[in-house]
């Protein structure tokens, strides 16, 4: 079934079902589409724009939010947190008269129940720590540890320091599976170290 969304295409914003994104909402047209939001089911569809420019084509998958924490001010931006509910594949873009972009989609119905087996999982914290390690990030591993799969796997994709090309395409994985084995093949990556001069390997 096809569902019509509200979006909001911030490039390198991605938002994963389970987690939150703390937004905040500042231009004359997404502070219309909170407002609209509001009024009707409190969700935005966040999906990221191909290119940084206004009116950019979009990447086919994104992920809907719901409004949950919001704070209005009284220039009429917004301080909001929105929540991840569910993947999206986009159909098509409306013609719409609305200041912000509207889409045809279809919800992606992922399992909520997936995991990783135990090597999996194991081959994952791996190299996690190995990555934290070379960027030089302090972790508390024991709280790591205690996480679903899906809430770590999901977790590092949405707040990892790659590219948002990168960032997409973990989106657009299909399993947590799949999503965990190119992780560990962008931080195997990013983890570089060029020369042994320091710098860091990027995509960029």
């Amino acid at each position: 079934m096809s569902k019509r969304l509200s979006i909001f295409p911030l490039p390198g914003a991605i938002l994963f079902p389970g987690l939150q994104l703390p937004l905040h909402i500042f231009e004359p047209r997404y502070k219309a589409l909170v407002s609209d939001a509001l009024a009707r089911d409190r969700k935005i569809a966040m999906v990221q724009p191909q290119k940084p420019v206004d009116g950019a084509p979009l990447y086919a998958v994104g992920c809907v939010g719901r409004i949950g924490e919001i704070e209005a001010m009284e220039d009429g931006r917004f301080n909001l947190v929105l929540e991840g509910e569910a993947r999206f594949q986009i159909v098509r873009e409306l013609d719409v008269t609305t200041a912000f972009r509207q889409v045809e989609a279809e919800l992606i119905e992922d399992d909520e129940y997936e995991a990783l087996s135990s090597v999996e999982r194991a081959g994952f914290e791996q190299e996690a720590r190995r990555f934290a390690d070379v960027q030089g990030y302090s972790v508390d591993w024991d709280s790591v540890s205690r996480l679903d799969d899906q809430s770590l796997i999901n977790g590092v994709s949405q707040i990892a320091p790659f590219d948002p090309a990168s960032k997409q395409a973990l989106l657009e994985c299909d399993t947590i599976a799949d999503r965990c084995e190119l992780l560990i093949q962008l931080m195997q990556f990013y983890g570089l170290r060029d020369g042994g001069d320091g710098e860091i390997v990027t995509l960029q």
